[in-house]
């Protein structure tokens, strides 16, 4: 079997003049439909370097802030480690005190009932030796009065007066 188009003169047959026009029509547009879709492809590929930076830029500032929210966090628990050891002299130092002054306050009632105390004891004494002075005074008078008489009264009184000389050269 024998294929037509290639027996004769070949510009007289058709697949002739369509191998050219396809050929003209390559030549003509085909540099403007590759330079359309090359255009295309360009267009796309630095639509997505573009979308490629942003994405690495992006990240770059997700980076930076997660560092800049790492570096919070520390310095906060840092503030907070800092706030705990405050709060827990400040709390020692107040139980010290507490207790400083518990004991302050333990000994000033302590020295308070010792003086009540002692007041009492000193007022005990002094109304007991006041009430003995009573007393002394009272049988000296009972005892005077039974035993004393005018005539032993003078005999005192003489003898009180003899005993002078000697009583003063005594102190002298």
């Amino acid at each position: 079997m024998e294929y037509a188009d290639f027996h004769g003169v070949f510009w007289e047959k058709g697949a002739f003049w369509v191998t050219v026009a396809v050929v003209i029509f390559a030549v003509i547009f085909g540099r403007k439909i590759i330079g359309a879709i090359v255009s295309m492809l360009d267009q796309r590929s630095a639509a997505i370097a573009s979308a490629l930076q942003e994405a690495a830029n992006l990240r770059a500032e997700a980076e930076a802030m997660l560092k800049d929210a790492e570096r919070r966090r520390a310095e906060a628990e840092a503030r907070a480690q800092a706030m705990i050891a405050a709060a827990a002299h400040e709390a020692e130092h107040m139980a010290a005190e507490f207790m400083k002054d518990a004991e302050l306050q333990a000994k000033r009632r302590e020295r308070m009932a010792l003086d009540r105390i002692a007041a009492a004891e000193a007022s005990a004494i002094a109304e007991l030796r006041a009430r003995a002075t009573d007393l002394a005074v009272r049988a000296t008078e009972i005892t005077l009065r039974e035993t004393v008489d005018a005539a032993h009264d003078r005999a005192m009184i003489d003898q009180a007066i003899s005993g002078l000389p000697t009583a003063f050269r005594r102190s002298a």
